[in-house]
C-alpha cells in the first residue's frame, strides 16, 4: 500500500487512505493543482488550513529543524498517534496547507507502520464532505470523493474518531499548550505528556 500511496502522491493524484483514526485524502503538500483537487473533492473552503502528514517521526523532525528543543521533546512524546499539532512555522514551510496564517503548520504523524515507506510528507484532510461525518469504513467515505481520487486504498473497519488537536504553538517560549479539538487520544493522556 505504502508504494501506491508514494507514487500517486507523487504523479500528482489524490489518494483515498486509511489513517489510524478516520479515512483521509491525501496529496502533495507542494502541488498547488493537486492541493486544489483535494478541497474541491470535500468541497472545503480553500481558506481553511489542512494538515502535513509525514508517516515517520524522525523524517518529521529532520524536516522542520527550527523547532525548539522543548517542542520537539514534545513531539518525540506524542508521535506517532491519532493527533494533529499546531506549531509555529517561522519558515513558513508548506504554504498550501496553512490557509490564511502561514506562520502556523498543523502536524500529523500516524501510528501506521504500514506506511513507513513513504518517505516524502503529504497535505492530508479526512475523506469526507467539509462539515460531513467522518468515515470509520471506505463505504462511508462519499462516492463522489472515492470517484474522483487517483486511488482508493482500503483498510477495512477504522477506529473511527478524529484525531485530536493540540496548540503548542505557545510551547517553546512559555510551555502552554492548548486543546483545541477533543478526539482519538484522551485530554488526560496529553496532559499527562506535556506537563
Amino acid at each position: 500500500m505504502s508504494a501506491e500511496l508514494a507514487r500517486v502522491v507523487a504523479a500528482g493524484g489524490v489518494a483515498v487512505f486509511p489513517a489510524d483514526t478516520v479515512y483521509g485524502l491525501a496529496c502533495d503538500p507542494e502541488s498547488a493543482p493537486a492541493v486544489t483537487r483535494l478541497y474541491a473533492l470535500k468541497g472545503r473552503p480553500p481558506e481553511k488550513p489542512a494538515a502535513v502528514m509525514f508517516f515517520d517521526r524522525e523524517r518529521a523532525l529532520a524536516a522542520l529543524p527550527e523547532l525548539g528543543e522543548r517542542t520537539r521533546a514534545a513531539l518525540a512524546r506524542l508521535l506517532p498517534g491519532g493527533v494533529t499539532l499546531l506549531l509555529p512555522n517561522p519558515r513558513r514551510r508548506y504554504p498550501l496547507a496553512c490557509g490564511p496564517d502561514p506562520d502556523t503548520l498543523g502536524l500529523r504523524v500516524p501510528d501506521l507502520p504500514a506506511f513507513a515507506g513513504v518517505a516524502a510528507p503529504v497535505l492530508q484532510s479526512s475523506a469526507n464532505h467539509a462539515g460531513g461525518p467522518d468515515a470509520r469504513t471506505l463505504d462511508e467515505v462519499p462516492r463522489a470523493i472515492r470517484d474522483g481520487a487517483d486511488l482508493v486504498l482500503d483498510g477495512g473497519v477504522l477506529p473511527g474518531t478524529p484525531s485530536t488537536v493540540i496548540d503548542l504553538r505557545a510551547y517553546e517560549r512559555e510551555g502552554r499548550w492548548t486543546l483545541v479539538r477533543t478526539g482519538a487520544v484522551a485530554p488526560e493522556a496529553v496532559a499527562t505528556v506535556l506537563r
